[in-house]
């Protein structure tokens, strides 16, 4: 039997205590448990990252969405496979840290294969230069993937693919926003990527705590704020020719 849809307050209160667990492995614990309730508890929230994130992928592709083979960072339930396959997308790998999360996107039937992996910790589980394009939608936060794996999804990604990278602008995600750009911007001026578009959403999801209503003069739920980062991985300079 299905678990009775909970209230918007509940939601909030259950997705405000997550965002408050930093530690990794308290995190994953997390959403096993709360796997069987994610999808209806974020549709209570609002939850457009999946559609967003899809969508700037999808307008700036370069070349047939059903050529293109795909991994999902921390798929969760696999909510941005549906997304992808809407668009076209059909050649879909997936890793994620929660075993419960893993078993639900199986069920869905739109990965080709799917991986236990806990990016940071572990290095993705794949050959470098595979994917035409790599996402990571909703786990770049504090206690999830750390900034310093972007460059593992660069070593997957082939010359010339795409990177989709998300986060969220609430107050107690600042910290490690300004982190993860610090590093984007580090790897752009190494010339490992090039930026193609920064795109700021103001009605990410719906606010889970009362610091993030602050200011709030609407009596409607307030939302927070997200950014959706593309870059294009560059290719690899020429070898310089050895002298005699």
């Amino acid at each position: 039997m299905a678990t009775p849809k909970r209230s918007l307050s509940q939601v909030q209160a259950r997705i405000g205590a997550s965002h408050g667990i930093t530690d990794l492995s308290q995190k994953i614990h997390f959403y096993d448990g709360w796997a069987s309730d994610y999808d209806q508890d974020v549709a209570v929230l609002d939850y457009r990252a999946p559609r967003l994130a899809v969508d700037c992928l999808a307008s700036a592709f370069p070349s047939s969405p059903q050529e293109a083979l795909l991994l999902d960072v921390a798929c969760g339930t696999g909510l941005v496979a549906v997304e992808l396959q809407k668009r076209g997308f059909c050649n879909l790998h997936g890793i994620e840290g929660s075993k419960s999360m893993l078993e639900l996107a199986k069920r869905r039937g739109l990965y080709q294969q799917l991986s236990l992996c806990v990016l940071g910790p572990e290095p993705l589980p794949a050959p470098a230069d595979h994917y035409d394009a790599v996402m990571v939608v909703g786990a770049l936060s504090d206690g999830q993937v750390p900034c310093n794996a972007v460059s593992e999804l660069l070593r997957v990604t082939k010359p010339g693919g795409l990177l989709c990278l998300t986060t969220r602008s609430n107050p107690s995600n600042l910290p490690y926003k300004e982190a993860l750009e610090a590093e984007l911007t580090r790897l752009e001026q190494a010339g490992e990527w090039k930026r193609v578009q920064v795109h700021t959403v103001d009605q990410w999801e719906l606010a889970t705590s009362e610091q993030e209503t602050a200011g709030s003069s609407s009596s409607s739920p307030a939302f927070i704020s997200g950014v959706i980062y593309l870059y294009c991985k560059q290719e690899a300079p020429p070898a310089k020719a050895r002298g005699n």
